[in-house]
């Protein structure tokens, strides 16, 4: 009995996915490589510190009354890069914001595209489609992020899988996870809320605005992936949240200008000091890591949320589409 000749297209699959192996060993080779010379590359606990650092060792404790020369460099000596960085993350927020959002006015970050899509087929109805089409189409709006998602978002029973029968068919509509999760999401978020403005509040400590803005973020996510967007719909909104970034950097211009009109330097201390180890301490970087709290914080939260949220366009050319379909 002859076997049957192997076809071009299976040899091709079957180089391909012996190849792909080989090529995975290479490049984690290589990757470990670079690591390896990396970590032979740092200094070791005897080296010369880099002359930034001897000078924060020298300037944090006299000049800013805080026991952190980390927060010195980040805040003080290398705030005008601070400035910077901060900005750099501005204008990736509103580069996100540009890229995502519809033509429709936004009143929340998820489901406004399916509103939008009902408000375009009242104003100008497509061409009746046959039933596969629709079936199609049905099958998109489905799969759509924020599909089902109400603007108002009216307050009602949440759809949680405690509630589903064991062996229900998919696809999960769910609004929120299981009781068990839900349960631990509650003090895992309560502690790292605290965690994040105790990076803040501390001075003295390594961290600042940036780390905890970060943190803040993921408060937020912890809620919505829990309990569902119902939960946070109120609070996480384009009017809330973009005001309170223009808010954030507001406050980081004015605390760096006021420096260089009162003190003659960009970024220089025009606050009284405070007892050392105390939260007044730092002078202008409590004020500059405090607006970076909210720049950064509410900045992320706004580009997270409006890729969530991001869908095809509401006024699409289904011309073509639809012959093709049918």
């Amino acid at each position: 009995m002859s076997s049957r000749p192997e076809s071009p297209a299976a040899r091709s699959v079957d180089r391909d996915l012996r190849h792909r192996p080989m090529i995975g060993l290479v490049l984690t080779l290589g990757l470990l490589a670079l690591l390896v010379v990396a970590l032979l590359g740092l200094p070791r606990e005897g080296a010369a510190l880099p002359a930034v650092a001897r000078y924060a060792m020298h300037v944090a404790l006299p000049r800013w009354k805080i026991t952190e020369p980390v927060n010195e460099v980040v805040y003080g000596t290398r705030g005008f890069d601070t400035f910077g960085e901060t900005f750099l993350l501005l204008a990736a927020v509103v580069s996100v914001v540009v890229l995502t959002r519809g033509r429709e006015g936004r009143r929340g970050y998820l489901g406004e595209s399916v509103a939008a899509a009902k408000e375009q087929a009242e104003a100008d109805p497509p061409e009746p489609l046959t039933p596969q089409q629709r079936e199609i189409r049905r099958a998109e709006e489905t799969e759509a992020p924020g599909a089902g998602e109400d603007r108002d978002l009216p307050p009602g029973p949440l759809l949680t899988p405690d509630l589903e029968p064991v062996g229900t068919p998919g696809p999960e509509k769910a609004e929120t996870m299981s009781i068990v999760t839900r349960t631990g999401i509650r003090p895992a978020a309560t502690v790292l809320a605290v965690a994040g403005f105790y990076l803040v509040a501390w001075g003295y400590s390594p961290g600042g605005g940036f780390p905890a803005g970060a943190v803040m973020l993921g408060v937020v996510l912890l809620i919505y992936a829990g309990f569902g967007y119902r939960r946070v719909h109120r609070l996480v909104r384009p009017e809330i949240f973009e005001t309170l970034e223009v808010v954030g950097a507001f406050i980081i211009i004015l605390t760096e200008v006021l420096g260089l009109v009162l003190r003659g330097s960009f970024s220089a201390n025009w606050l009284p000091l405070a007892t050392i180890e105390s939260i007044r301490s730092g002078g202008i970087l409590q004020l500059f890591s405090g607006g970076e709290l909210i720049e950064v914080g509410t900045g992320l939260t706004i580009a997270v949320f409006a890729l969530l949220g991001m869908a095809h366009d509401w006024s699409p050319d289904h011309g073509k589409g639809s012959e093709d379909a049918g």
